[in-house]
C-alpha cells in the first residue's frame, strides 16, 4: 500500500513541516518584504510590520474631521493566467487598484492598505514577487502598506494555487464625500481609458483562451509585442492622485469605477432617481483586447459591455462649464480623457442607454 503515513508508527513525531506549513519559510518572507512595506510609508502611519495591529493618525496626515471609507476586494480569476504562466509581479497592482479605485470614487483619499495571500504551499520568492506588486500599487495610490496576512493551507489549494483579498481605508474631510447628490441633468460624461481588462471578466477571458487553443506563452493575437499572458496581465490603472487633484479643483459631481458589470451597472450606482446616462460608443475606440473577444471569441456585444470595461475604466460626470478644464488637468496628469456621454432624464429608459453608433 501506498500509504502517506506509510512507515511512520502510530505513535511518532508529527511536526507542523510534515503536514505541509513551513514557519521558517512565512519568516524569510515577512522580513523580505518588510523594505517592500517601508517604502510605502506615508504621513499618518505608525510601526511596521510584525506587531499584532497597525496604528494610522488621520490628524497627522492632515484631516481634521474625517470620515472613514473602507474597501475589499480581490484579483479574481486572473490569479490563474498569473500562476499558469508563472509571472506574479504585477497582480498585487491589480489588488490595490481594485480597492482604492473604490475609495476614489467617494471623495476619499486611500490612507493604508492591508492583505491577505493565501496558498497552498508559501513560495517565498512568489510571494515576495506578489507583495513587490502590493507595494508598486500603494506607492502610486498614496497609501501605506501597514500590514496582512500570509495563510499557508494545504489541502485547501492544489499545488502553486493562491488567492489575494485586499482591504483599504481612506478619509474624506465631513461634508466633501461624492454621494451622486450634485449630479444633474445636462451633465458632461466623461471616461478614463483603462489600460486594458483590469481585473474583471477573466473567467470568460480564460473561456476563449481555452476555446481557441491558445497558450499564455503564444504571441498575443491582439497584440504582436507581447505573451498572451504578458498582454492579459496588464495591471489595473490606479486613477487616484489625478481625481483626487481634480475634485479639489470643483466641478466633479460623481465617479463610477467601471469594474465588473461594465457601464450599464456601474453608472447607475452615482445617479439620482430621475437620471440617466446617455453614451455614444462612438465616442473611443476599445483597446484591441476587446474587439478580439467580440470578434475571435464570439463575446456578443451586450455581454462584453455587461462583463468588460471596453476601454473605460473610470467614468466622471461633471459640470458643464467645468469640462474643458478638467479635461486639460487629467490630461496633464498623463490620463487618457475621453468624451463619451450626458446625464439626461430617465423618463421610461434605463439608467443606461447606449445611442446608435458603431462601438468602439
Amino acid at each position: 500500500m501506498n500509504e502517506p503515513n506509510a512507515g511512520r508508527g502510530r505513535n511518532a513525531p508529527r511536526t507542523y513541516k510534515d503536514a505541509g506549513v513551513d514557519i521558517d519559510a512565512g519568516n524569510a518572507l515577512v522580513e523580505a518584504i518588510k523594505p517592500l512595506a517601508r517604502s510605502t510609508a506615508r504621513s499618518g502611519s505608525l510601526g511596521g510590520l510584525g506587531g499584532f495591529g497597525a496604528l494610522f493618525d488621520p490628524k497627522a496626515a492632515g484631516y481634521r474631521d474625517p470620515l472613514l471609507v473602507a474597501t475589499t476586494d480581490g484579483v479574481g480569476t486572473k490569479l490563474k493566467v498569473a500562476i499558469e504562466a508563472g509571472k506574479h509581479d504585477t497582480v498585487g497592482i491589480d489588488l490595490v487598484a481594485m480597492c482604492v479605485n473604490d475609495l476614489v470614487v467617494q471623495g476619499a483619499e486611500p490612507l493604508f492598505f492591508l492583505d491577505y495571500f493565501a496558498t497552498g504551499k508559501l513560495d517565498p520568492v512568489a510571494g515576495a514577487e506578489i507583495v513587490s506588486g502590493i507595494a508598486e500599487g500603494c506607492r502610486q495610490a498614496g497609501c501605506a502598506l501597514v500590514g496582512g496576512e500570509t495563510a499557508e493551507m494545504p489541502g485547501m489549494y492544489a499545488g502553486g494555487d493562491y488567492d489575494l483579498a485586499g482591504f483599504s481605508v481612506g478619509a474624506v474631510e465631513r461634508g466633501r464625500q461624492l454621494d451622486g447628490s450634485a449630479v444633474a441633468e445636462g451633465d458632461a460624461l466623461l471616461g478614463l481609458a483603462s489600460s486594458g481588462l483590469h481585473s474583471n471578466g477573466f473567467s470568460l477571458v480564460r473561456r476563449v483562451v481555452a476555446d481557441l487553443g491558445l497558450n499564455y506563452r503564444d504571441r498575443a493575437p491582439f497584440q504582436p509585442d507581447a505573451s498572451l499572458a504578458e498582454a492579459l496581465l496588464t495591471p489595473t490603472r490606479i486613477y487616484v492622485r489625478p481625481l483626487l487633484a481634480a475634485i479639489a479643483g470643483g466641478g466633479v459631481h460623481a465617479l463610477a469605477h467601471i469594474t465588473g458589470g461594465g457601464l450599464p451597472e456601474n453608472l447607475p450606482r452615482v445617479l439620482p432617481a430621475g437620471l440617466a446616462a446617455a453614451i455614444d460608443p462612438a465616442g473611443w475606440r476599445h483597446q484591441p483586447v476587446f474587439d478580439w473577444l467580440a470578434q475571435a471569441g464570439g463575446v456578443p456585444r451586450d455581454d462584453l459591455y455587461r462583463t468588460f470595461n471596453c476601454g473605460i475604466g473610470m467614468a466622471v460626470v461633471a459640470a458643464p462649464e467645468r469640462v474643458e478644464s478638467l479635461i486639460a488637468e487629467l490630461t496633464a496628469a498623463g490620463e487618457k480623457v475621453l468624451r463619451i456621454g450626458r446625464i439626461e432624464a430617465r423618463g421610461a429608459g434605463a439608467a443606461v442607454r447606449f445611442e446608435a453608433g458603431a462601438a468602439g
